[in-house]
């Protein structure tokens, strides 16, 4: 029995299917990063994207959990949507990587990141570590939600980002026979905790500072640190030479 194009269910369930956590470390005056190179010579052939080619650019994406709301000027405004406006003015595309729950949170911003020629990714319905659920329980997390955008939206989605980076052989190899690249990443930081939100200029600096050829950064659309310093990142990278370009 085939499970998507690749791979047959027993291909996939004699794949190893050990937990393998991921933190790509750190690259600094422009050196790739060597964790991301190494798992990318290891996976790359199942699909996966840990770092891009050496190639001059570097490749936003954004991953959204949920959506979060700040004040501003009395009113509530949702981060999802500066950082669209400043990847409107900056005229730069990123990828936006989406769970069931934003989805139906924010439609509005969905339909927006398509219409302003922005790929939206699948980050899974309910957010699981891929290799600690069932075979069929995985092509679910992948296929509903990939369903849900198609029909919604009339969107295809082709790339997949796993939830807290966590993946075995058989986690990637089985997203790659549904049809998608599975896009991991060669920069992120301490972004993610909406209580405790980095200092902006540290966080300007540790971002800009780490750009590499081919990286491709993570971060979370609900930090409101990179929503306030994403312009000058983006001024930052290109002053430093890089093009900003959208991983397809």
């Amino acid at each position: 029995e085939m499970i998507g194009s690749v791979y047959t269910r027993g291909q996939l369930m004699a794949m190893e299917n050990e937990n393998k956590g991921y933190g790509p470390g750190t690259s600094r005056d422009g050196k790739r990063a060597p964790y991301a190179e190494g798992n990318q010579a290891a996976y790359g052939n199942y699909g996966a994207n840990f770092i891009a080619p050496d190639n001059g650019n570097i490749y936003l994406t954004f991953d959204c959990g949920y959506e979060y709301t700040i004040k501003e000027n009395g009113k509530d405004v949702r981060l999802t949507e500066k950082i669209l406006d400043v990847l409107k003015e900056k005229n730069v595309k990123a990828v936006f990587f989406v769970t069931m729950y934003y989805c139906t949170q924010s439609p509005d911003l969905i339909q927006r990141m398509i219409d302003e020629g922005h790929a939206v990714g699948n980050h899974t319905n309910n957010h699981p570590a891929m290799p600690t659920i069932s075979l069929d329980k995985m092509v679910y997390e992948v296929m509903s939600l990939h369903e849900y955008v198609e029909t919604n939206f009339g969107y295809k989605m082709t790339l997949f980002r796993p939830p807290e980076g966590a993946f075995s052989t058989r986690s990637l190899a089985l997203v790659q026979s549904l049809g998608y690249k599975t896009v991991h990443w060669s920069f992120a930081y301490a972004d993610w905790d909406t209580a405790n939100q980095p200092d902006h200029a540290k966080a300007l600096t540790n971002i800009v500072s780490s750009g590499h050829s081919g990286a491709i950064y993570l971060l979370h659309a609900v930090s409101a640190t990179n929503a306030a310093v994403l312009g000058d990142a983006i001024d930052g990278f290109i002053a430093n030479g890089y093009n900003l370009e959208l991983f397809q």
